[in-house]
This record gives structure tokens, C-alpha cells and sequence, in this order.
């Protein structure tokens, strides 16, 4: 683990442990200054909590690059939350790091928002909504993997599972788009 990098166990039901680490984003990564919003008041001065859900896949890009250009504005933090199956797997705790370093200069480029990164550990769907209510973000983003009706109903899915039971925030699935050009790509046409 490096210096100034912090894991821990937060207990936030009774029943459950709640495993974490924290990803440490290089100072690399430009600091947002906090806006001048003098007309401004109240939630628009300081910004939202807004939580994104991430893995390495095309879907959860996708919906990383629509909360970006649709819901995210000045003043803003996003968290980037992506749930594994342990906090103590460094290999994948490296490329989940690279990822959300990725993921954290393209937000400062695209949208000039704050980002915090954690990796949690768990059950995806139960992580997600654990990790909701403790961030109390406006929003809770996610991909879609795209299953039909029928597969969805009888493996279940994560989004499913989070519209369901993330109490503390609306929850946001985004449908995948038919081809593999980004949000982003497409808005700057």
C-alpha cells in the first residue's frame, strides 16, 4: 500500500462489514479551483456528490462519458466507485488505479469536476448501494450490460438491483448506444 493511501472497514448496518480502499489520484491530475459562483446559492455553489459505478468495460465507459456531458456541472465531484471481489488484490487495485487516473483527467478536461476514486469490496450491486449511502450523492450512475428481458429476470443484473434497492440517491442506468463511438466523441462533432 503507499503512502497516503487509506483502506479500511466502515460497519454501515449492523449485520455487515464494509471493506474499502481508497485510490489515490496523482497531483498530476489538475486541481479544479472552486468556482466563482458569487450569484449562485445553495446546492449550485457547492456542487454535487454525483457516484458513477466503473469497471473496465465499454458500458460502464459509456456511462462515465454521459454523466460527464449531461450531468455534471462546475463545482461538481464525481466518485468513481468500482466493487471487486477483494480491496487486497493488488494486481487488480494497479489497473483499477489506471483506470480512475484515466477516468479522473478526462472529467477535469471534459467537465472541470472534482473526482474521488474507492475501490470497494463486495457484491457489486450490495457495494454500490453501500457506497451510496455513505457518498448521499444527487445521483447514482451506471451502464447496462444489455441483456435481453428474459436474462435479466433470470440471472438478475447489477442495475436492476441497484434501481431497486439504492435508497439514498435516484439511481441513472444508461442504456448502451448501437455503436462504440462515445458520448463525448459524438457530442463534439
Amino acid at each position: 500500500m503507499n503512502l497516503g493511501e487509506s483502506s479500511g472497514m466502515e460497519n454501515l448496518n449492523e449485520e455487515e462489514e464494509y471493506n474499502w480502499r481508497e485510490v489515490i489520484l496523482p497531483s498530476l491530475i489538475p486541481v479544479v479551483p472552486e468556482p466563482e459562483l458569487e450569484r449562485e446559492s445553495g446546492e449550485r455553489r457547492r456542487g454535487r456528490d454525483i457516484l458513477i459505478a466503473i469497471d473496465h468495460g465499454p458500458k460502464s465507459k459509456h456511462a462515465f462519458d454521459w454523466a460527464l456531458v449531461h450531468l455534471c456541472r462546475l463545482a461538481d465531484t464525481i466518485h468513481l466507485v468500482h466493487a471487486v471481489s477483494s480491496v487486497k488484490n493488488e494486481v487488480v487495485h494497479e489497473a483499477t488505479q489506471a483506470l480512475m487516473e484515466t477516468l479522473a483527467v478526462e472529467a477535469v478536461q471534459v467537465a472541470m469536476v472534482k473526482t474521488v476514486a474507492r475501490t470497494v469490496e463486495g457484491d457489486v450491486g450490495k457495494a454500490i448501494c453501500k457506497e451510496a449511502e455513505r457518498v448521499k450523492p444527487a445521483a447514482v450512475v451506471m451502464g447496462t450490460r444489455g441483456r435481453g428481458i428474459i436474462k435479466s429476470v433470470l440471472k438478475g443484473s447489477v442495475s436492476e438491483y441497484c434501481f431497486h434497492n439504492c435508497k439514498s440517491a435516484p439511481v441513472i442506468i444508461v442504456p448502451d448506444i448501437a455503436g462504440e463511438e462515445s458520448v463525448i466523441s459524438l457530442e463534439r462533432r
